[in-house]
């Protein structure tokens, strides 16, 4: 809510700082009452892929179509420590992770972009592809970042001070997959979760405010997936759908009970399932494809609706918008296409090249599409009868794959590229 400083407080022609910063009384005091709120009662302010991680922006009041070279820049910061992580915002700030040398920073900046503050938190992933992954998640007044290798802490989001750390993966000796670890962390209550898998449990809750062991599931003796846990409400029950190399598992927060499981098949997943309608929506690439779960009544295992492979997601993710679901699919590591399938039968609705695959997120009807490899962001209409392109430019900055994935908040669209982030002004007034 604090975040219209920043369109106050900018020279839309110089991208500069006015003097003349400020906000009207009534919308300043209901920020601060907000941020109070939220402290104190410890809400999630901000996670991966927003609150619910379905990659949908309930955002309103913006442009439907954009300048030939783009919506104004508004911000940029530049000579970060490179990830792949997305921006996390709140508090009037933001957070991302980056990698230095062997280790994992979590940076705070303010809203120009100025570093304010930069931690230490854990080891670095130092094989392939070594740059961070974890998207922050801030609740209330703490941090929860893991590194490449689930080293898992708690920060200070004022100062950046460690409250807490784990060393996840060793403490409950679990399994690395080819590429290390890839989770950013799920709040629920007072705990925060993590996937270490391998063959002592699977999933663990930790006391959010002492880093404290609550609980240890079952262990699934699989090893883990780069796929962050998701809260799911489902007829008056709550779960945690997680996913291993090989199953979909349904967890109890509460007590972490193994619910369920479902045998998808080895495979490399990378993208957070989709739930809506009573129904689980998982896809992986490697020509592994997608299913289609019917979630039972009582918590039991889940029934297989359908599944095919034209949607074979790598690790953009996707969205569901009406009764259809968009992504990208994987050809290669380094080539795909944009693709719709209907969410009830699966059935093709598009198949489109444009540019490459990559991260997909959506408002107000319409499809945010970032192509992974030369930085060309679209905005997309979100209809099942093509890939219909309004208006797309190339991201000026940054450096590496663009692989993480764009986060709007108050009408402002956050990108960022290896070591560089952006914000752009796509209000539509």
């Amino acid at each position: 809510m604090i975040l219209p400083l920043i369109k106050q407080g900018i020279n839309k022609k110089t991208c500069k700082p006015n003097n003349y910063g400020f906000m009207k009384s009534r919308i300043f005091l209901t920020a601060i009452v907000l941020v109070i709120f939220q402290v104190i009662n410890g809400q999630v302010i901000s996670e991966w892929r927003n609150i619910g991680i379905s990659g949908v922006y309930n955002e309103t009041g913006l442009l439907k179509k954009w300048p030939e070279k783009g919506p104004q820049l508004i911000m940029s910061a530049i000579d970060l420590p490179k990830g792949n992580s997305s921006v996390a915002i709140g508090r009037d700030k933001l957070y991302l992770t980056g990698t230095t040398g062997e280790n994992e920073v979590l940076i705070a900046l303010d809203m120009k972009g100025n570093k304010l503050w930069e931690t230490t938190f854990g080891r670095a992933w130092t094989e392939s592809f070594p740059e961070s992954r974890c998207t922050p998640t801030l609740d209330g007044d703490r941090v929860y970042v893991t590194s490449g290798v689930l080293d898992a802490a708690c920060i200070e989001a004022e100062t950046g001070k460690i409250i807490w750390s784990v060393k996840v993966n060793e403490k409950f000796e679990g399994a690395f997959g080819e590429w290390g670890k890839a989770e950013s962390p799920l709040v629920i209550d007072d705990k925060v979760f993590f996937t270490p898998a391998g063959n002592r449990t699977t999933m663990v809750a930790l006391d959010k405010m002492t880093g404290e062991t609550i609980w240890e599931s079952e262990s699934l003796k699989d090893i883990s997936s780069y796929v962050s846990p998701l809260l799911v409400k489902h007829n008056g029950i709550q779960f945690i759908a997680g996913v291993t190399e090989k199953y979909i598992f349904a967890i109890a927060p509460a007590d972490g009970r193994l619910l369920w499981k479902f045998d998808y098949g080895s495979s490399l997943h990378m993208c957070t399932p989709l739930y809506s309608d009573g129904c689980l929506f998982v896809s992986t690439g490697y020509d592994h494809g997608n299913a289609m779960l019917k979630l039972s009544s009582d918590s039991t295992e889940p029934a297989l609706l359908w599944r095919d492979t034209i949607l074979d997601t790598h690790h953009g993710g996707y969205v569901k918008v009406d009764n259809y679901i968009y992504g990208s699919n994987w050809l290669s590591n380094s080539k795909g296409r944009w693709v719709c399938i209907d969410w009830n039968t699966g059935k093709e609705m598009y198949n489109t090249d444009w540019k490459n695959k990559g991260p997909i997120i959506t408002a107000e009807g319409l499809l945010y599409c970032y192509e992974e490899k030369s930085g060309y962001l679209a905005l997309v209409n979100a209809t099942p009868e093509k890939f219909d392109i309004i208006s797309s430019f190339k991201v000026p900055l940054g450096s590496g794959p663009n692989w993480s994935h764009p986060v709007i908040q108050n009408k402002i669209l956050y990108i960022r590229h290896g070591d560089a982030l952006m914000a752009y002004d796509i209000a539509a007034d």
